[in-house]
């Protein structure tokens, strides 16, 4: 999108620095939003496999019916991160996209819980995580946009902070209707709860005007203002132009993914396994024709690298992340294999360990169902609190050792759920799950902000969703597998691998490199 002059920046003045600190009502503005975009995710966290399971879905096919949300994640985030990276108009870079993504999700939150099939369920939910994405990707490089170094770290935990609030409510939505207002939460096979109904409802209304108030309230720096804040970075070796593969390195690239692709694909059908390791197989053949056609663009293009397209451009800045992103996407690997394995087996963990029922139709599990809920609104609640302590705790023992904390406290927290034998207890550690989940929201987008370009904010915060989307597929490709053959599909198993996995990305954020003072 072109310039437009009658979009007002942030500021009226240049500085050859970096951007001037914002005060608390400013930062608080920017991140409202977040309030909005948490709601709807975490309605659809809460509640999506309790419609799949209420429309026919077995619980070892819950982890396939949810690919639509990685995958999605995968796809749009870059390419949202690179179009706003590109984009200035009279609403701005980043805002245009809020936009967007808000109207898009407040139809699909009306939509979601209607839909008469299973399938439908499924690709509804891929529309609805495709909404959301385009909505929460700009969100992250906001904060890198408008906030000095020194404040990112509390831009990222007030992110946090409207996240945990926005769950809390929406997570506890389905049973504060029943419990309060007297609200169905059970209906008749393959019809969806009311109180379910009702909650997606108000999820789409909070979310649209919660983004609306950021648009409205938030301004943006221009693309000339931007440039003066980060003339010294521009020059510092780390822009696309300064690094390119060669065509032959493209065409190595697209062989090897292509062949192990292949063989691994011919292998799982030939052995007849699991067919959602097909979702891993076809991901890494699917790399191999993405380098191809960089090899392509390579020989066939006389241009910049701008001209030579995004598709192009998100796969070279790819290859050339700076060493402390590649380092920190291994830390967010382990945490989000962690998160997916607690969103989409602790319904069917709590219902079938703590309430010994696997019915969608009786009480007994509509009731655990309601509880997770809870639970899921009480570990957003003390993320909203943790979002508060992350900044003060990392200037006393370090970024790196908050987030190790953290980690440990949710994975001890995750575990703990195979001993408790009360679900009323549950909530206990949901306090150690919320303080890391406030540390991944904000801690790695931290330390990610001071190492990438900065002119390349939102591509770079989109390639990072990578590592958060790999897991996440991951997840979904073994999961069901695993429980199968050495848990006898007992979801609970699930979770404790969960909170291993959590302690194990707050060790690996130790070996990140530190970024520059």
């Amino acid at each position: 999108m072109s310039a437009n002059n009658n979009n007002k920046s942030l500021s009226s003045t240049h500085t050859p620095t970096e951007q001037p600190p914002l005060h608390f009502w400013q930062i608080f503005n920017m991140c409202f939003g977040f309030l909005g975009i948490q709601f709807g995710f975490a309605l659809q966290n809460a509640n999506v496999s309790r419609i799949f399971q209420t429309l026919g879905a077995q619980i070892e096919d819950i982890p396939i019916l949810w690919i639509a949300a990685p995958l999605t994640g995968l796809i749009v985030q870059p390419i949202i991160g690179y179009l706003s990276d590109n984009t200035w108009n009279r609403l701005g870079r980043r805002r245009p996209y809020f936009l967007i993504g808000a109207i898009c999700t407040t139809l699909a939150l009306f939509v979601m819980p209607h839909s008469p099939t299973l399938w439908i369920a499924a690709g509804m939910l891929w529309i609805m995580d495709a909404s959301i994405n385009i909505a929460m990707e700009p969100f992250r490089a906001f904060v890198g946009d408008n906030l000095p170094k020194s404040q990112r770290t509390q831009g990222y935990a007030m992110q946090s902070f409207f996240i945990g609030i926005g769950a809390v409510v929406a997570s506890a939505l389905p049973y504060i209707l029943t419990n309060m207002f007297d609200v169905a939460n059970t209906a008749d096979a393959g019809e969806i709860a009311d109180s379910v109904r009702y909650s997606f409802y108000f999820g789409a209304v909070v979310l649209f005007l919660a983004v609306f108030w950021t648009i409205i309230s938030s301004k943006e720096y221009s693309p000339e203002e931007l440039a003066s804040f980060h003339s010294a970075q521009s020059q510092s070796g780390l822009t696309q132009e300064a690094n390119l593969r060669s065509s032959a390195q493209y065409r190595k690239g697209a062989i090897s993914w292509i062949t192990v692709g292949t063989v691994f694909t011919a292998f799982i059908a030939v052995q007849d396994l699991d067919p959602q390791l097909y979702i891993l197989s076809l991901g890494i053949l699917a790399f191999g024709p993405l380098q191809l056609f960089c090899a392509i663009k390579l020989n066939t293009s006389q241009g910049d690298n701008q001209s030579m397209g995004m598709t192009f451009n998100v796969v070279n800045d790819l290859f050339h992340m700076p060493r402390a992103m590649k380092q920190l996407a291994i830390v967010q690997f382990f945490a989000w294999f962690a998160l997916f394995s607690m969103w989409i087996y602790t319904t069917s963990a709590v219902t079938s360990h703590h309430y010994d029922s696997n019915d969608v139709l009786s009480q007994a599990y509509n009731d655990g169902a309601d509880w997770v809920g809870i639970l899921f609104a009480s570990y957003n609640g003390f993320a909203a609190i943790a979002a508060m302590i992350i900044p003060l705790l990392a200037k006393t023992v370090g970024i790196k050792f908050t987030h190790t904390i953290n980690m440990f406290l949710g994975g001890i927290g995750l575990i703990s759920f195979y001993f408790i034998t009360d679900p009323t207890h549950l909530w206990i550690p949901m306090i150690g799950v919320g303080f890391a989940w406030a540390s991944i929201l904000s801690v790695p987008y931290a330390m990610l902000s001071g190492v990438i370009p900065a002119h390349k904010m939102g591509v770079y915060m989109g390639i990072f969703n990578f590592f958060i989307v790999i897991p996440q597929l991951l997840a979904a490709s073994i999961l069901g597998l695993l429980l199968r053959v050495f848990f006898d599909s007992q979801p609970i198993y699930a979770v404790v691998l969960g909170g291993i996995f959590m302690m194990v990305s707050g060790i690996a954020v130790h070996f990140v490199q530190n970024e520059k003072k």
